[in-house]
């Protein structure tokens, strides 16, 4: 069994593990009862289970919770605040994008990482950055108008 230190949310948590390959997806949902990423297809497609890794969108399903000790794990909860919400979060809720919300991590942590990188991304641009993801409820649409509001009122 091994010990593990990492920084959820900008809070440090241990875990004890097992297995070193253990995908992060479990870690945060099984071990430290987070209700978010979201288990989808378990293969890294979907993007129900998106965080951010240092900034970056990253399919938590497929990444070993080994390889993140000494960096910074972002989850939705993490991005915003109530308070204080992430430009594309407070997009999001404004054109009313979610429906059921299943697949609400992988579209706004990864639109998140976009406009964080590329504050004014183009249309292609957005295009591309969210061409991986899915939605069953077909909210694709109403996601890239968010993401274009977001970016507007940055």
């Amino acid at each position: 069994m091994a010990q593990l230190t990492l920084t959820i949310d900008g809070t440090s948590r241990t875990i004890e593990i097992d297995d070193p390959d253990m995908p992060l997806l479990y870690a945060l949902r099984d071990e430290l009862k987070f209700n978010n990423p979201r288990f989808g297809c378990g293969l890294g497609q979907c993007g129900a289970c998106t965080v951010q890794i240092d900034g970056r969108a990253v399919r938590s399903c497929i990444t070993p919770v080994s390889a993140l000790v000494g960096k910074t794990i972002t989850t939705l909860a993490g991005l915003g605040t109530p308070e204080k919400p992430h430009p594309i979060q407070k997009a999001w809720l404004e054109e009313q994008v979610s429906q059921c919300a299943y697949c609400i991590n992988g579209w706004i942590m990864t639109a998140a990482e976009l406009i964080d990188r590329n504050p004014k991304p183009t249309d292609a641009q957005i295009k591309d950055a969210l061409k991986d993801l899915i939605c069953r409820c077909g909210t694709h649409a109403a996601a890239i108008r968010a993401v274009k509001r977001a970016t507007q009122q940055a």
